[in-house]
């Protein structure tokens, strides 16, 4: 299983976790693309807490975290 947790606007019509089953060969662009998020939606992605490439390979019982630009005034 993967467990995605989404933040600020990446929420908006989510669940805040959504846990997945693990596909072998997963990508962090191939995680977006289920999600329907472009990767000009992402900030950062954490993948078990450390920052990581969108390119990585995920592993089975990853938590991954992503998270918008920050916007605001």
């Amino acid at each position: 299983m993967l467990e995605i947790r989404f933040f600020a606007t990446l929420r908006d019509n989510r669940e805040n976790i959504i846990k997945i089953p693990f596909y072998q060969d997963i990508t962090g662009v191939q995680l977006l693309k289920i999600f329907n998020i472009s990767q000009d939606q992402v900030s950062i992605f954490l993948v078990n807490g450390f920052h990581r490439s969108l390119d990585i390979k995920l592993c089975d019982d990853d938590i991954i975290s992503i998270f918008p630009p920050v916007g605001g005034g």
